[in-house]
């Protein structure tokens, strides 16, 4: 399976140029902890977390509403191809120490955002019908037991009934 399979394809961007007090309340009401960043051809150029406004903007003192998203994103920005495996995708976070990877075309064009939450869901799906395909099998082989043990058991019924007759 494929990241395009799994990531969300609703993602919140910004420009480098903007305030980051703008950034901020739209990322308050969107509910949002990550907002990619995009030049004007919406290839990432960085991405922002609540955690980036917190330690490089109000820890260092500055001033929000004249801050501009560039001096304050994160620039080491990685990457993910849509057609990228899976594992592929965890190696690049595990590597670069992040839990979202911008996901992006042939063209570098953002199409979407995975999560470390996105690939865990799906994994722990898969876990379930691993549980469920174990679970029918076991009661099959179950099922099978028993019906091969069926003539033994009315036998010995059989017997047992016979000798209370005499």
């Amino acid at each position: 399976m494929t990241i395009g399979k799994i990531c969300s394809r609703i993602v919140h961007v910004a420009q480098p140029g903007e305030r980051v007090i703008d950034v901020a309340r739209r990322m308050r009401h969107a509910n949002v902890g990550t907002v990619v960043v995009v030049d004007a051809k919406r290839h990432p150029v960085g991405i922002l977390t609540d955690r980036d406004l917190v330690v490089r903007v109000m820890a260092e003192g500055r001033e929000p509403a004249t801050t501009d998203l560039a001096s304050v994103m994160t620039k080491e920005l990685r990457v993910v191809a849509v057609d990228a495996a899976i594992e592929d995708t965890l190696r690049q976070m595990r590597e670069g120490g992040v839990r979202r990877l911008p996901v992006v075309d042939a063209r570098g064009e953002l199409l979407g955002i995975v999560s470390v939450d996105d690939i865990v869901e799906l994994l722990a799906g898969e876990i379930g019908n691993v549980g469920r395909i174990l679970a029918q099998a076991s009661a099959a082989t179950t099922a099978a037991m028993i019906r091969l043990d069926a003539p033994r058991a009315t036998a010995g019924i059989e017997r047992a009934q016979g000798e209370a007759e005499c």
